[in-house]
């Protein structure tokens, strides 16, 4: 099984703009996931769909994804605003008024999380939400489990998108998962890198984002000494792919380009792919 993750869309920036930078990025990313030779199975939309939360942009947003052919589970990310996301989604669960509810799958249990707290830039995970995870994580202890949620509970060390490892959600989320083995994996978006980490036990996989991306620089930052840093570039839209296959999950990156072909499987690579292909176990 494939499943697609795209995150941090964006659309919106430019709200006038129909060829919005924003808009056209997200487009690139669709068409390499859904046309390319990996076409998943599913697809998550993992936070910040827009830029404002406005109902135009999520009207916007979901003409983009009509007739992508496959089905796609939304969250939402600090750039959304619930009311407005749950107008233009009306068919997503809102137990105790958060996006939040699980997708089944064969094998696999995927589980959606609202860490959104509207004018927070950072995450959030109250009580009620604690609650309802680990409620869900009960009932099927032996399914091997994903959380899927915008914000990473780790700390990435970029300084102006830190979250600190004593931020209170981030003890609570931490509680409610502890001695669940079946979590496997945590997605999540919001930092607009491709980021991998192993955090309390599970593995945590950072997605790129469609949007442009955010500067790998870990020199700390005075924010009354502004250093002309960048902060934001326009690197290549990405997205992952995560492999489910035989109980082992397995993440990829990718990123919507066209590169140059180096190798091809033609008569000059036959023996090598034989070769490799022949060292495998039966």
């Amino acid at each position: 099984m494939l499943i697609a993750q795209i995150t941090d869309v964006h659309v919106g920036f430019e709200p006038d703009n129909p060829d919005e930078y924003n808009q056209k990025r997200f487009q690139r990313v669709l068409e390499h996931v859904l046309a390319g030779p990996n076409k998943p199975d599913l697809m998550l939309v993992t936070g910040d769909l827009t830029e404002r939360g406005d109902v135009a942009s999520y009207k916007r947003f979901e003409e983009l994804l009509s007739g992508c052919g496959v089905p796609w589970y939304p969250i939402p990310g600090n750039h959304d605003l619930r009311t407005n996301f749950s107008r233009a989604f009306p068919d997503v669960p809102t137990p105790g008024g958060f996006v939040q509810y699980v997708v089944g799958l064969d094998g696999l249990r995927l589980i959606l999380l609202d860490t959104l707290e509207e004018g927070r830039h950072g995450g959030a995970f109250c009580e009620v939400r604690a609650a309802w995870l680990r409620e869900r994580l009960a009932e099927k202890p032996d399914v091997p489990t994903v959380i899927v949620m915008h914000h990473p509970p780790i700390d990435v060390g970029i300084d102006w998108m830190r979250t600190h490892r004593g931020e209170p959600w981030v003890a609570r989320f931490a509680a409610a998962i502890a001695g669940h083995s079946q979590v496997r994996a945590i997605w999540c978006g919001h930092l607009h890198r491709p980021i991998v980490s192993q955090w309390n036990g599970t593995t945590v996989s950072i997605c790129p984002a469609t949007a442009p991306g955010v500067a790998l620089d870990l020199r700390p930052m005075d924010p009354d000494a502004p250093d002309l840093r960048p902060m934001v570039v326009a690197d290549m839209p990405g997205f992952a792919m995560h492999w489910w296959d035989n109980g082992e999950l397995v993440t990829m990156f990718g990123f919507a380009e066209d590169p140059v072909p180096l190798a091809k499987f033609d008569g000059r690579m036959q023996g090598l792919v034989r070769h490799l292909m022949e060292e495998r176990p039966e």
